[in-house]
């Protein structure tokens, strides 16, 4: 359960860097597509987090990391392709690149952990 908690208030966090790359996409590099998806993905990780602590069991609770896992590739794959499509620069984009690695190392270990205590 340490675990959750750590990888609950590093969503958020990562949730509110997100929000402030996606309004300074949108005011200084006039981008409105690209940074929705990376809205909508970046954001989505730590609201399907939050569903998992009230999960109706374990498979349900399985069911949601894995999704919120999936959403975390996805929006590593838009930071990547803003940063290649250079509207982030590769200093811009290193730390929050960073970031999502770590969600996405998170996330992997809960669903191995959870699936081995399922016995699946």
């Amino acid at each position: 359960m340490k675990k959750n908690n750590v990888v609950m208030s590093k969503s958020y966090a990562f949730a509110l860097r997100i929000i402030k790359l996606y309004k300074y996409l949108v005011a200084e590099k006039k981008e409105y597509v690209l940074t929705k998806q990376l809205l909508r993905s970046g954001t989505s990780i730590g609201a399907l987090i939050r569903e998992g602590e009230h999960a109706q069991s374990k498979a349900d609770f399985l069911n949601k990391m894995n999704v919120a896992l999936k959403e975390a590739n996805e929006t590593q794959y838009w930071i990547e392709l803003m940063r290649d499509s250079e509207y982030l620069s590769t200093t811009e984009s290193l730390s929050i690149l960073e970031d999502i690695s770590e969600l996405i190392r998170l996330l992997a270990s809960i669903v191995i952990s959870t699936k081995a205590s399922l016995g699946k």
